[in-house]
């Protein structure tokens, strides 16, 4: 058997979702590919995570409130 491709490595970032109801979601991965340089950036990770709650809330059949803010979690660097 031949040997696999190795898969393009995705760089990501992970953040801290507060909610208005005091709820929170722990490392939501969000694509850097998915970002535009261009545009504001923390509107866009809003966006990205709003439309992460949609899909999710239209799986599991339970909504999650209005956004309070969002976090960007500190990556730990390998020693």
């Amino acid at each position: 058997m031949g040997r696999m491709k190795p898969k393009a490595r995705q760089e990501f970032e992970l953040f801290n979702v507060y909610y208005e109801d005091g709820s929170q979601t722990s490392n939501r991965k969000i694509l850097v590919s998915e970002l535009d340089v261009l545009m504001d950036r923390d509107e866009q990770i809003e966006a990205i995570i709003a439309a992460q709650d949609v899909e999710i809330a239209e799986r599991s059949g339970r909504s999650r409130g209005p956004i309070a803010s969002i976090e960007k979690v500190k990556m730990k660097k390998a020693d």
